[in-house]
């Protein structure tokens, strides 16, 4: 190798934070190879397999069935089921024409985004908040305007605090996520409702992460076209339907956009994976599995809200939805990321420090999945006993 070589430079737009999560995760993974028991607490992922009804798709359509490229959109047979389910769930109708499957909601939003702001565009993110938004910003030339929310607010954005963003500098989109990663706070109908009316009025594009549907525990979640016809919505099958690594979501855009993500899609992606929609397709049908999974969160979620308080960390986020609870360490420290390194090394139990989802406060909190076995739910509370009182 020559030494003598220039070292490749990486793209100025390649410059973006990492996904600190994930960073947890691989390290996780080391020390376990190494030899370690590791409580997985860092990324948000079903620990359940996918229902038997999508594995069950997914092998008929391997037994001699092409599996090559779908139309951009994918395959109309899955849209149109997604077009049901919001008339289903949400009483809302959907023309499968405005429906676009994706690369996971990942894709969704890289699509979203290009279809809908140029370079330079302000869109508005709730802060703390998934981690991906602000660096696929980054990588795409946006700029992100934090709408910060906590205790005061219950950890929900209002209609008063869009408009007061827009009327200080003009902003270009609103993204939502409800239920929210990382503190499970969910939107309510009226403040969807407001929030909806102040971007019409003001002509701001609103996008509603919705991932997360299908997690609620104590009231379910509305979506944002219940309210607005113009917003965007992403969704995906990772969460509540158990398929995170099949890659597979989904857009449902207003009338004068298909065209467009289709031809975004036709170069960045062709078209999302043809097994996954296949799969996908029958995920609807396993209503009865998924709730059973959901039931194992909400056992989670309950021995975790009842023990953590316990151990000194008694400052939640609400925890309506998702599978996550956002803790407050400030008691124990003004550094997440070093008190989850050692939370990993010493405890064993991997965790995800708050500064992902909020570069000014999250030093003082860290995020716990509980999309784990209830078992893993109990040890988590005894070795996190045992480190928080040592």
């Amino acid at each position: 190798m020559d030494q003598t070589a220039p070292v490749l430079k990486a793209a100025r737009r390649a410059a973006i934070a990492p996904f600190i999560a994930m960073d947890v995760k691989r390290e996780a993974s080391l020390l376990e190879q190494a030899g370690a028991a590791i409580v997985h607490m860092e990324v948000g992922e079903p620990s359940a397999p996918p229902p038997r009804r999508v594995r069950e798709a997914a092998i008929a359509a391997l037994g001699g069935q092409k599996v090559g490229y779908t139309d951009a959109l994918g395959l109309m047979s899955l849209r149109q089921r997604i077009a049901r389910h919001y008339r289903e769930s949400y009483g809302v109708a959907v023309d499968p024409a405005r429906v676009a499957a994706t690369t996971g909601s990942s894709g969704g939003f890289v699509m979203a985004f290009l279809a809908l702001f140029d370079p330079g565009a302000r869109v508005a993110i709730q802060n703390p908040g998934y981690p991906a938004y602000r660096n696929i910003f980054g990588v795409l030339g946006l700029e992100a305007v934090d709408l910060p929310i906590d205790s005061s607010n219950n950890f929900a954005v209002t209609a008063a605090a869009v408009e007061q963003a827009d009327a200080a500098r003009k902003l270009d989109g609103l993204l939502l996520m409800s239920p929210a990663n990382p503190t499970g706070a969910m939107q309510s109908a009226e403040s969807l409702r407001e929030i909806a009316a102040v971007c019409e009025r003001r002509g701001i594009r609103l996008i509603s992460d919705e991932i997360y549907h299908g997690l609620t525990y104590d009231r379910p979640a509305q979506t944002a076209l219940a309210f607005s016809d113009r917003a965007i919505i992403v969704n995906s099958f990772s969460k509540y339907y158990c398929m995170t690594g099949w890659r597979i979501g989904w857009l449902v855009v207003p009338p004068e956009l298909p065209r467009v993500v289709e031809r975004l899609q036709q170069s960045l992606a062709i078209s999302a994976p043809t097994l996954s929609q296949i799969a996908a397709e029958a995920a609807f049908d396993a209503g009865d599995e998924l709730e059973a999974v959901k039931a194992g969160y909400r056992r989670n979620r309950d021995l975790l809200l009842d023990g953590l308080p316990s151990l000194g960390l008694d400052q939640l986020a609400p925890a309506d939805g998702a599978f996550y609870i956002y803790a407050d360490v400030s008691r124990f420290t003004d550094n997440s990321t070093a008190l989850c390194h050692e939370l990993l090394h010493r405890a064993g139990v991997a965790a995800t420090p708050g500064v992902d989802f909020d570069p000014h406060r999250g030093a003082r909190a860290l995020r716990l999945s509980y999309a784990g076995a209830e078992t893993d739910m109990v040890e988590a509370l005894k070795r996190l006993k045992g480190f928080l009182r040592r």
